[in-house]
């Protein structure tokens, strides 16, 4: 018999999915086009992906080509520099950004409905997308905040961490290439590598378009045309992400001023299409994804008091992303922290969770699910991974659904066949 909470949760799961109906098609430039008409607000949500235009695309040697060239994109157009594209904006009340992640770039708009309100918005938009004034000025800005940025970040022991675990797991995948990013080589970067950048990965066919809001079939298929016009019908660049080869598990010490050790234990692992992806998110909210209720939490902060805070985590992408272990502790604790964690690892791994455990895990994840989606700007941005990932139109029921289904056995299997605690990286940033 389900536990009610696990009913609750069901309940209220299956209820707020029941509107989303997901309208799905592709231009014949190859542009894909994923749809939710919502009329009760008069506005309108979209972004637009394109594929291959992240950070793993960056120039060998050269870091943040990607980054830079998608923030430049709203810095400003050939008609209209910085302040007169933001202005413009105000003046008809639409949010323009862009951004870059990991294996795509991203430009979003929000705008009123209103007809000649939506066009002025979808025209500056297409100007940030065809015509970027890419303005000497405004780059030396941001790519000396970049590096300022760095040199932050490098006197922090968890970037720290975070960038040598990258390197052990990474050591020759595109997905390491951030943790290789030094104030030379964003230096090295000039506009003629950012114009090529954006000449060879903008295209119509490598273009994944998520739309929310007051907008019908008709109207969102002819915004897209208007946002996209003048863009190349193809990239001219590769976006295919190479799989990730296995490597044994290392460990670092790095030294650190500081009372405080950083520990991060980790591997690559779940992809986004992983046969095994909700046995896997599964046991990683019971090992330690969720806060109070986890394992990790329970032995390392609660039986021992040896941190504050431990969690685990997933990253599923294209190809192998990772699953980490953090926490940091005193560093007279280092030594003993780090056997208790490896020892509730490795007895998850081995005996798998419990039927209290499984259901408690059930209830919360299928219960806080609607909420990742529960306004327009979150919606479109799950659109949007369903487009890039190109995940079926009913992923946002099957998800709950398929988590509710779990066994124990199920999640047992997973953790046992896919996670070997000997194929942990280990880092410990503030070793003595």
């Amino acid at each position: 018999m389900k536990s009610l909470p696990l009913i609750l949760a069901l309940a209220f799961s299956t209820a707020a999915q029941a509107g989303v109906d997901i309208q799905r098609w592709t231009t014949g430039n190859g542009t894909e086009v994923l749809l939710v008409e919502q009329h009760d607000n008069p506005i309108v949500d979209m972004q637009v992906n394109f594929k291959g235009a992240g950070s793993v695309f960056n120039p060998e040697g050269k870091s943040e080509v990607a980054e830079f060239t998608a923030a430049l994109l709203t810095d400003g157009t050939e008609k209209l520099d910085e302040e007169a594209f933001n202005a413009a904006a105000d003046d008809i009340a639409a949010q323009i950004d862009s951004s870059s992640g990991q294996e795509s770039s991203a430009a979003v708009l929000r705008s009123l409905s209103r007809p000649e309100t939506l066009k002025k918005a979808a025209g500056l938009l297409n100007q940030s997308l065809t015509h970027p004034r890419f303005d000497p000025a405004v780059f030396d800005r941001r790519q000396k905040e970049a590096v300022t940025t760095l040199q932050q970040q490098e006197t922090t022991p968890d970037f720290t961490a975070g960038r040598a675990l990258t390197k052990l797991a990474y050591p020759d995948h595109p997905y390491g290439s951030g943790a290789n990013v030094t104030t030379e080589s964003i230096r090295k970067v000039n506009l003629d590598d950012i114009r090529a950048f954006h000449r060879s990965r903008y295209g119509k066919d490598n273009a994944i378009v998520a739309i929310v809001g007051d907008i019908n079939r008709k109207q969102a298929d002819q915004l897209v045309k208007n946002v996209l016009n003048g863009l190349p019908d193809r990239s001219k660049a590769a976006h295919t992400v190479p799989p990730v080869k296995p490597n044994p598990a290392q460990r670092r010490d790095i030294p650190f001023a500081g009372e405080q050790a950083q520990v991060l234990l980790g591997m690559p692992l779940i992809k986004r299409h992983d046969p095994d992806y909700y046995a896997l998110v599964a046991g990683n909210y019971i090992l330690g994804g969720g806060g109070f209720d986890s394992r990790l939490m329970k032995v390392l902060r609660d039986r021992y008091g040896y941190t504050y805070g431990v969690y685990s985590n997933l990253e599923p992408a294209t190809e192998a992303g990772m699953f980490t272990i953090a926490y940091s502790t005193q560093k007279k604790n280092t030594k003993d922290s780090l056997v208790q964690a490896q020892a509730v690892i490795k007895q998850f791994i081995e005996e798998g969770p419990t039927e209290e455990e499984l259901a408690q895990a059930k209830a919360n994840i299928i219960g806080s699910f609607p909420l990742r989606f529960d306004s327009n700007a979150k919606l479109v941005k799950y659109l949007s991974i369903i487009g890039y990932h190109n995940l079926p139109n009913d992923y946002l029921e099957a998800y709950p659904k398929a988590i509710g289904k779990l066994t124990v056995a199920q999640v047992k299997d997973a953790w046992k066949r896919r996670v070997k605690p000997e194929d942990l990286h280990i880092v410990v940033v503030g070793a003595e």
